[in-house]
């Protein structure tokens, strides 16, 4: 691991396991929800998962960005970025639904260096450092070997904005479905990306996600030996909007089954674009 990193890497850990915590301790509490948006909402675990984070790395590091899920884009003129997703999945947490995550990456210069991934309830922390691999609690881990797509396992996730494109998402499911062992929304996208990494999942497709959803475990998924591209197999980029993850051996099949006629909305723009 470079040296530059190795301090970010640890307090990546701390802060996520820390906001883990505090997550584990409100799961199933009496929660406090408030509507944010169509179809969007944020709990005051939320908030305060990320007000921990924000307020140790502005301590911590005073002269890197910082860009998080819930209002935060402090990021103009920066070598560094912290993105920042306090609690992904909080429709599940706040159900009591056991499938949510922190979510945390470092960027330099536009470019993720660390992912990291903690699933408070069922304890597992992933974490990922460019060039170094990517590990499950300290042990390493690789994609699966599954190379035909019918004896894939995916998983996926409907857009916020899923009114604007109910026939394509509509559509692509249905063929994923049909054409593979089966498809699995869990509702928690920066999860799902570390089960592609771990081999849980073969692959993995979603549109209209924001960079925090993706950007930590993107890098996981790709220093677990697996593929990550957008729609068209072009390179992913966390902010826009279109993410493919995959073992590698099955990207292709899933890129062709992504570009079938009415699968691809036309004239996509992403919820927020790269500055």
């Amino acid at each position: 691991m470079p040296t530059v990193l190795q301090p970010l890497t640890a307090e990546a850990i701390a802060l996520a396991l820390d906001a883990g915590r505090i997550l584990r301790r409100r799961f199933r509490t009496a929660v406090q929800v408030t509507l944010k948006g169509p179809a969007d909402v944020v709990t005051a675990a939320d908030i305060e998962a990320q007000s921990l984070i924000v307020r140790r790395l502005r301590r911590r590091f005073p002269a890197h960005g910082i860009l998080a899920e819930e209002g935060l884009d402090a990021t103009a003129g920066t070598e560094w970025r912290w993105i920042v997703d306090p609690l992904d999945g909080t429709k599940n947490f706040a159900r009591g639904i056991p499938s949510f995550c922190v979510s945390i990456a470092v960027e330099r210069e536009g470019r993720v260096e660390v992912g990291v991934v903690d699933d408070p309830v069922h304890e597992e922390l992933f974490v990922a450092v460019r060039g170094a691999g990517a590990w499950c609690n300290g042990r390493p881990i690789r994609v699966s070997e599954v190379s035909a797509l019918e004896a894939a396992f995916l998983g996926t996730g409907l857009p916020h904005r899923v009114g604007r494109f109910a026939g394509p998402v509509g559509r692509t499911f249905t063929r994923f479905a049909t054409c593979s062992l089966g498809v699995r929304d869990r509702g928690a996208g920066a999860l799902d990306l570390c089960y592609v990494a771990c081999g849980r999942f073969d692959g993995y497709w979603e549109i209209d996600q924001s960079p925090w959803d993706v950007a930590a475990g993107g890098l996981i998924v790709e220093e677990a030996g697996g593929l990550m591209s957008d729609f068209r197999g072009g390179p992913f980029d966390s902010f826009g909007g279109e993410t493919v993850a995959s073992n590698g051996k099955i990207h292709d099949q899933i890129l062709a089954v992504l570009a079938m006629p009415g699968g691809v909305p036309k004239r996509y723009r992403p919820p927020l674009r790269r500055r």
